[in-house]
């Protein structure tokens, strides 16, 4: 949150990027210090709009979160410039395991990072597993840079949602075919050590967990591109969630490929002995 006017109406900007129409009519949240304050995000009404207005994509700069307060002096005892804004949160359970929410991108691998844990941590794993929620990866990936200074691995494995394309208007020459349901997906590319790849591959193979295949042809846009470059180069792996409509308030995933995402990182970190070698052949 960037400014309150007299009138207490809040002007915002965004982290990472937006789909501005997305925004226009959703719940929003502002954390306060003192708790969550309910507002609604819009612009003024379809029949006061010019023929010329309702064809153009409105920018940031015309949007506003009502509070429902009568002026700055109220909205001031209740909210701060710089406090976070967020869509009002929520879980929908759909169809065939699928389930909607805002903020998938990225709980959903925070979740899956920490099943892995738990189901490692009730085996005799042979090597040291730490698992890391990052923050502010949107913003150039600063929490992988920390954490991955600090705990010095010697490989590691990027977990984050990836687009699906199982939906209307993609174009699958160009964006490749991943489908919610069918796994987790294993992309191959610079950003990937090709060994860490492929025992991945192998031991989803062995369990029978389904992955799906992607081309990453340049640095990825999450902690792996940190990650691989960390001190001397970590052996890096990514594990991707497919995700439709990412960057909205109604992202979509299959709790079935959370789920086969942490068996596998679980089954790949207790798959690893001193003797592991992950340099490239």
């Amino acid at each position: 949150m960037k400014y309150i006017d007299d009138r207490g109406f809040v002007w915002v900007d965004g982290i990472g990027g937006w789909d501005i129409q997305m925004l226009i009519g959703q719940n929003m949240v502002v954390w306060g210090r003192s708790g969550p304050v309910n507002g609604v995000i819009a612009r003024k009404a379809i029949h006061l709009l010019s023929p010329e207005d309702r064809k153009k994509v409105p920018e940031m700069k015309d949007l506003w979160i009502d509070l429902g307060v009568k002026d700055r002096e109220q909205a001031l005892q209740l909210v701060a410039v710089g406090d976070p804004v967020t869509f009002e949160l929520g879980f929908r359970p759909l169809q065939n395991n699928l389930a909607a929410a805002p903020g998938m991108d990225n709980k959903v691998g925070a979740w899956v990072v920490l099943e892995a844990l738990r189901q490692v941590a009730a085996e005799a794993p042979q090597a040291a597993v730490f698992a890391v929620s990052t923050v502010q990866e949107e913003i150039g990936l600063r929490g992988a840079q920390t954490s991955a200074f600090a705990i010095d691995p010697q490989l590691g494995i990027a977990v984050d949602v990836t687009h699906a394309t199982d939906c209307p208007t993609l174009d699958l020459k160009q964006y490749g075919e991943v489908d919610l349901g069918d796994g987790p997906v294993l992309p191959r590319g610079p950003n990937a050590n090709p060994e860490v790849h492929a025992r991945l591959v192998s031991l989803a193979q062995q369990a029978e967990i389904p992955v799906q295949m992607a081309a990453l042809p340049r640095a990825a846009s999450n902690d792996a591109n940190a990650l691989q470059l960390t001190r001397g180069g970590v052996a890096t792996g990514i594990v991707a969630i497919p995700n439709r409509y990412m960057h909205s308030p109604v992202e979509v995933v299959s709790l079935n490929d959370l789920e086969n995402a942490a068996r596998l990182i679980a089954r790949f970190c207790l798959s690893l002995t001193p003797e592991c070698d992950f340099t490239p052949r």
